[in-house]
């Protein structure tokens, strides 16, 4: 009587069939990701402009106008956002308002350059929007 050795494992289909599902899986889930990724680099950017919004209301408030110059002594900022993600710069100032804006150094094409005013209007130059930009 003849016995047959039986070896346990896995044929080279049932692995083949494993990948295709992690490749699926894996395709799904990076655009989801990266999205993430983006939006919460973004929210860097959104950090930097709400800091340089309460420093020019308290250079304002000590001063005739707001100014467009970050490194002065009661502003105490830099032309980076906190994690250096974003340029932040204030493009235009004077006695009744200003305008900042925070450029990415990274590739943005939804949002781009963020910006906001002394009113709190804000905005965004990409093809997404305010909405979008500024709400998540």
């Amino acid at each position: 009587m003849k016995t047959f050795k039986r070896f346990d494992g896995f044929t080279l289909i049932e692995l083949m069939i494993v990948v295709a599902i992690i490749g699926i899986l894996a395709a799904i889930a990076y655009p989801s990701y990266t999205e993430y990724v983006t939006r919460a680099k973004r929210s860097d950017g959104k950090a930097g402009l709400l800091q340089v919004q309460l420093a020019e209301e308290k250079w304002r408030a000590n001063h005739a106008a707001y100014t467009t110059d970050l490194t002065n002594a009661g502003l105490n900022l830099g032309t980076s956002s906190p994690d250096g993600k974003y340029t932040i710069s204030i493009t235009a100032a004077d006695a009744n308002g200003y305008t900042a804006a925070a450029t990415p150094t990274f590739t943005d094409a939804k949002c781009n350059v963020l910006g906001i005013n002394q009113a709190d209007v804000k905005t965004v130059s990409g093809t997404d929007s305010v909405a979008n930009c500024w709400g998540k």
